[in-house]
């Protein structure tokens, strides 16, 4: 499971440091995919496998709704360092230029503009919000 905010920064090539935390969880082979949240999601090899899985099972009509998920999923690795070449087409699609919150969301992690983030945790973060989620929950 994936869990914790971290703050790091794109380097000039593209290059994004993983937390060590969401590393053990990714792997060293990653995909990385459109969100429907301005944002970037990022699924280990074994999740993107799971959901490449159930869309095989769907009909042909709902398969063509996966197209941009599939069309610009990026397969990425770690290098030495831990960083990993975010594609410029998935940087753009993010507005991530430099400051980059990496947010672990259960099974899947999520890369965020530092900016666009506090934004969406300031409208997310409240007690009513927290409540509303903890009786959806049922918790």
């Amino acid at each position: 499971m994936m869990t914790g905010e971290y703050k790091h920064s794109l380097d000039n090539k593209g290059r994004l440091f993983i937390p060590a935390k969401l590393r053990d969880e990714l792997g060293d082979i990653f995909y990385v995919t459109l969100s429907m949240d301005k944002c970037l999601c990022v699924y280990s090899a074994q999740t993107w496998q799971k959901l490449s899985d159930r869309v095989d099972e769907m009909s042909v009509v709902k398969q063509r709704k996966m197209r941009p998920i599939f069309a610009h999923a990026a397969k990425c690795e770690l290098d030495a360092q831990g960083r990993a070449l975010i594609p410029q087409n998935l940087r753009d699609y993010a507005s991530l230029i430099k400051n980059v919150t990496v947010l672990g969301c259960n099974n899947h992690a999520e890369l965020w503009d530092s900016e666009a983030w506090e934004q969406v945790y300031l409208s997310e973060t409240t007690p009513e919000n927290i409540a509303a989620v903890m009786e959806e929950l049922e918790f």
